[in-house]
């Protein structure tokens, strides 16, 4: 009687398991400026699957990244990866039409031939080393579809503050900053919440240093506008970092909701914005 066939074991998950903290609506920000600046992109493609990468302990965030992404495109569809198994296990009663969830890590598991049009990775380089960002970035882009995303960033508890990096196939394009206006004191109170790439970066000499103490300048000189409100403050101050000559891409429609976008080469380290 022939032996039976060997079995191959499953390839282990790419990656190291997160503290797992989520909250309901921690990643309102970031979905709802993917919603509007990526729509399009969702809108013309192919196949509409985004990935929640290391969604946490429960999965909330995959949850509300459907919605929010169906309300552009009614047939996306999300699929939700940890590479802790519990936690796949643990979501799967929150599974549905467009739903799904799956173990695996950076390798991003999806069947043959599909590819997302957004990977999503908040909170999840912060355990990292500074010099292992730029492998997994490549890693993850390398998953993309053609005109795909990779939305990379760190916020606090509950989403009021939030900084994160976009990333096309052909590499880093924009850093964005974005927080409830009145939690802040300065512009730089976002410095905390910088991603991996980044937060070692904050020091006399390299741009995004230079980016937040310009900001924090520009902050000072729009008090004026504070009777106004802190929105009308925050879009003043940005409008007069735009005027100063740092490459801001968006306009006051998004400023308005407590962000601005710079081009992610104007804040690369170790270059001069």
């Amino acid at each position: 009687m022939p032996p039976p066939p060997r079995r191959i074991p499953a390839a282990r998950p790419v990656g190291s398991v997160t503290r797992g903290t989520t909250n309901p609506n921690r990643l309102r920000r970031m979905d709802r400026w993917i919603a509007a600046t990526h729509g399009a992109a969702l809108r013309r493609c192919a196949d509409p699957v985004a990935v929640d990468l290391g969604y946490g302990a429960a999965p909330w965030t995959a949850v509300e990244l459907l919605t929010r992404l169906r309300a552009v495109r009614p047939d996306t569809e999300v699929v939700g990866i940890e590479i802790d198994p519990s936690r796949v296990a643990a979501a799967e009663p929150y599974a549905r039409q467009g739903l799904t969830f799956a173990h695996g890590g950076f390798e991003v598991p999806l069947p043959a031939g599909r590819r997302p049009v957004l990977i999503r990775a908040a909170n999840v380089l912060r355990q990292y080393d500074e010099d292992q960002v730029g492998a997994v970035w490549d890693r993850l882009r390398s998953r993309l579809a053609p005109g795909g995303l990779l939305v990379e960033g760190t916020c606090d508890e509950i989403g009021r503050r939030h900084v994160w990096v976009a990333l096309g196939p052909d590499g880093p394009r924009t850093v964005t900053f974005a927080a409830r206006l009145a939690t802040l004191s300065r512009p730089s109170d976002l410095a905390e919440r910088l991603p991996k790439a980044l937060i070692h970066r904050n020091v006399p000499g390299e741009p995004v240093h230079s980016f937040l103490a310009d900001f924090d300048r520009a902050w000072a000189a729009a008090a004026p506008f504070a009777p106004l409100g802190a929105r009308q403050r925050w879009i003043r101050a940005v409008r007069s970092l735009a005027d100063s000559g740092w490459p801001v891409t968006d306009n006051p429609t998004r400023w308005r909701q407590g962000e601005v976008t710079v081009r992610w080469a104007a804040l690369a380290p170790g270059r001069r914005g």
